[in-house]
């Protein structure tokens, strides 16, 4: 049962990058904007009220604005990722197996948030510990 769980995850987590990929592409947002232009246009000349070609145009740019709020985040996902990846590999101490934390399942990446939430946990007594020496 967990066998097959991991690998139903995986596939899902395969279809969620290759959508991703997808939806944040240029070429998808220039094909999604010719199509809502011929819908809207092949709209306006079948007599419709003022209403419902509002309606269309509303939806049609809401739908072109998921093509460019992903283009987005995929950009700025990947430039965080970079500037991350160069702070870890700089530093001396720091676990170089968190420089492909996005090519890992969702699995690995609660595995590791768990390992790093303990680490912050023993720093917070340890700076608890150093306030009350001070003090």
């Amino acid at each position: 049962m967990k066998n097959s769980y991991k690998k139903l995850e995986r596939i899902f987590e395969k279809i969620c990058i290759i959508i991703t990929f997808i939806l944040g592409n240029s070429i998808t947002f220039i094909v999604a904007l010719i199509i809502i232009i011929g819908w809207i246009t092949k709209n306006i000349y079948m007599q419709q009220d003022l209403n419902e070609t509002l309606r269309d145009v509303i939806i049609g740019l809401t739908f072109l604005s998921l093509f460019i709020i992903q283009k987005s985040f995929s950009r700025f996902t990947s430039s965080l990722n970079i500037k991350v990846n160069e702070l870890i590999y700089s530093s001396d101490k720091a676990n170089n197996e968190v420089l492909i934390a996005e090519t890992k399942s969702e699995h690995d990446l609660n595995i590791l948030t768990k390992e790093y939430s303990e680490i912050n946990a023993n720093l917070e007594e340890i700076e608890d510990l150093i306030d009350k020496k001070i003090k």
